[in-house]
């Protein structure tokens, strides 16, 4: 079978040409740029290639709900001339193959569930700590869907006893993105994460934050592995500082292995490394043609 993958970010789109085993055999990378400039790349990348099903994995907020009246439209984002954007039309006009449509922390979610880390497990929990703050569950084997698509990045955290950062969050100011995604830690540092040193004041407090929030998604979802991918988890050293502050605030109220013993094998990186949403792309274009 070959199938597509878009990769869908604020920054940047990477397609990628793979199977249904979630082998990537070609890829392209490209500027977001506008909506009809992108997309019309990402047509031109697939028109001779011969591909089956796409999948596509948007930044968000989308529509995801296919009896809207508004699927596959990009929402209400700062992102210039992309808000109300009909992004799988667009696609669908030029090539007329299946196309399966989700946030990108989603299709990465399906991705570490087909091949990557939560891999033989039918639950998963994959969040990204970057720009921004995203999270897609696998439970049951399906990706969570409700009024919305989940919104994990922005729940209410503690805030940290020596943190006077006000958060840059435009919608909740301190909420988890608006403390701890990457913008945060450069206003409140004034340096980039990737410039301060990995025994740095920086980490403990984003593994404060960091831990609060799996705390409630473990107690919400129960995942059967969390996986932590993005920019910022780019920092190795905060996976140890994470689990710990996890046990102790789980404090052994949830009693699994997992959580005791196990938990370096709980709380990982993504398995599929920088390929988790071009994979997730492609388990989006299986389910796709499937259906």
């Amino acid at each position: 079978m070959r199938l597509g993958s878009i990769e869908g970010g604020g920054t940047k789109f990477v397609c990628g040409i793979g199977n249904e085993e979630g082998d990537i055999e070609e890829r392209i990378s490209f500027p977001t740029t506008t909506p009809m400039e992108t997309l019309d790349r990402v047509v031109e990348f697939f028109k001779d290639k011969g591909v089956q099903a796409i999948g596509f994995g948007s930044f968000g907020p989308v529509d995801v709900d296919k009896q809207s009246d508004t699927y596959g439209s990009v929402m209400e984002t700062p992102k210039p001339n992309w808000s109300g954007y009909r992004v799988v039309e667009h696609i669908k006009r030029s090539l007329n193959v299946p196309i399966g449509f989700d946030t990108d922390v989603n299709a990465a979610a399906l991705g570490e569930a087909a091949w990557g880390a939560a891999r033989g497990l039918d639950s998963c929990l994959y969040i990204t700590i970057g720009t921004g703050i995203g999270a897609g569950a696998v439970a049951e084997g399906n990706l969570i869907h409700g009024l919305v698509h989940p919104e994990m990045g922005h729940i209410l955290v503690r805030r940290h006893p020596e943190d006077h950062y006000a958060g840059h969050c435009p919608f909740h100011q301190d909420c988890l993105e608006g403390l701890a995604a990457g913008p945060a830690i450069e206003a409140r540092w004034n340096r980039k994460g990737n410039e301060l040193g990995e025994n740095h004041p920086a980490w403990v407090m984003e593994s404060y934050y960091i831990a609060q929030a799996l705390m409630n998604y473990i107690l919400i979802l129960s995942p059967k592995k969390i996986v932590l991918g993005g920019g910022v988890m780019g920092q190795n050293q905060l996976f140890p500082l994470i689990r710990e502050q996890v046990s102790q605030l789980l404090h052994g109220y949830v009693q699994h292995s997992a959580l005791s013993s196990d938990i370096d094998d709980y709380i990982v990186p993504p398995g599929l490394g920088s390929n988790a949403g071009l994979c997730g792309g492609l388990a989006l274009a299986k389910q796709a043609f499937e259906e």
